[in-house]
């Protein structure tokens, strides 16, 4: 019956309103094939036609898909049915070859993580430095805290604060820890007591070049209750605190650091660094002092080094000789105990912080700082951005009460050291020798 086939194709056919919703929610249903599109015929040049009739569908063929809702004014327009209108899938999100397909991904597998050796470099390059920093500040400190002490402190009336830092060293002559045979090889004698061979002060201005002056051992001062004399013998009447006061005195000066080394701790410093080259001017032969040395520039060993600036007898120039190489010797020390070649030799800074820790004693109220002002400005000095000089000499053979003397040049040593004592040093330069 005509009605029993409509109501049977109402079964298969879905409503417009139905069609609505699937195209809303994309869903799909089943739907018949369409009729296949009828091909009209090329119009006619046969003056005005009318349009052509829609031809009637067949009971059984779906109706034309119904035009999209129009868009109210103000919202967004809705797309077209399968444009953009996301499918619903279990599983997402969406799988690729190799697992999920991940933003910017092609969906392979996870790359590996790519190593950095130049961030294992910089680390282990830090903890090297840091290890080379704990070694260089760890030496040192330890070695200090082995370093002997003796009092200095003068009694009586002193000179007030002066600029920068005055630093007293002194080089003792004395035998103490020496045996017979080490006094023999060293040709020290067996001189009882203690005496000064060297007597230098080391100047650190607050701006400007540091000075090291040297004060020879027969320089004739007077010895604060003791009358005129030599100033060594200040060393072998009062120990170091007679002698800070005698060299505070005769030169207007606050010693502000004390120092002192003896023959065995020098040998043993020299040692330590392997050796100092020296550039000897002419060939030596002192039996007093146990040296035989060729001209020119060679290294010497501690023994050899303590004789060469110990030497006087075979030196034309007598003491003012020997202050000249000592200085020279100080300087080419200093220059390399600061040298890379002992910095970060392990095994030679380790020599040598700790033969100079047992080589030297300061003064009580030495402090590591004043010690350290020293240093630097010994290594400038031995850098030749400083002054080397000795005290202005009037005439070096002076006979005294107390045998052959040097007698200072009283108007230029005043000069000298009033300005060391307002913190100048950049008129020095005169006084070099």
């Amino acid at each position: 019956m005509p009605g029993a086939a409509r109501a049977g194709s109402l079964d298969v056919m879905p409503s417009r309103h139905e069609a609505d919703l699937d195209w809303l929610y994309g869903r799909e249903r089943e739907r018949p094939e369409p009729e296949p599109t009828r091909v009209m015929p090329a119009p006619q040049d046969r003056g005005p036609q009318r349009a052509p009739e829609t031809p009637r569908a067949s009971l059984g063929a779906p109706p034309a898909p119904s035009a999209p809702p129009q868009t109210p004014p103000g919202y967004p327009p809705v797309p077209a049915y399968g444009e953009g209108v996301p499918r619903r899938d279990p599983g997402f999100p969406p799988q690729g070859p190799a697992g999920p397909v991940r933003p910017g991904g092609d969906g392979g597998s996870r790359p590996p993580r790519r190593r950095r050796p130049v961030r294992t470099a910089l680390r282990t390059l830090l903890v090297l430095v840091l290890l080379l920093v704990v070694w260089l500040v760890g030496v040192p400190a330890y070695a200090w805290s082995q370093v002997g002490r003796v009092d200095d402190t003068p009694s009586g009336r002193r000179p007030g604060e002066q600029p920068g830092e005055t630093f007293l060293l002194v080089g003792s002559d004395s035998r103490e820890g020496l045996s017979k045979a080490q006094q023999k090889k060293l040709g020290t004698g067996d001189v009882g007591g203690q005496r000064t061979d060297t007597i230098m002060l080391v100047y650190a201005p607050p701006t400007g070049k540091p000075v090291l002056v040297s004060l020879p051992r027969d320089s004739y001062v007077t010895i604060p209750g003791h009358g005129k004399n030599k100033i060594n013998a200040a060393f072998a009447i009062g120990g170091p605190e007679l002698l800070v006061q005698t060299v505070e005195q005769a030169t207007g000066l606050r010693v502000d650091g004390y120092a002192e080394v003896g023959f065995g701790g020098f040998v043993g410093v020299i040692d330590a660094l392997d050796g100092i080259r020296m550039c000897i001017p002419s060939a030596i032969k002192d039996r007093d002092s146990h040296l035989d040395l060729e001209k020119g520039c060679q290294t010497l060993d501690g023994t050899t080094a303590l004789g060469y600036v110990r030497m006087r007898k075979a030196d034309p120039r007598g003491d003012l000789g020997r202050v000249e190489r000592q200085r020279a010797m100080l300087s080419a020390v200093a220059a390399k105990a600061a040298s890379p070649a002992t910095q970060l030799n392990p095994v030679r800074y380790w020599q040598l912080s700790t033969a100079t820790a047992s080589a030297i004693k300061v003064g009580d109220d030495t402090t590591v700082v004043d010690t350290a002002r020293a240093g630097l400005a010994l290594r400038t000095v031995s850098a030749g951005d400083g002054f080397t000089l000795t005290v202005p000499v009037s005439d070096p053979g002076f006979a005294s009460p107390v045998g052959s003397a040097v007698l200072w040049d009283a108007s230029a040593a005043d000069d000298l050291f009033s300005q060391i004592a307002r913190g100048d040093t950049s008129k020095l330069g005169r006084f070099a020798k």
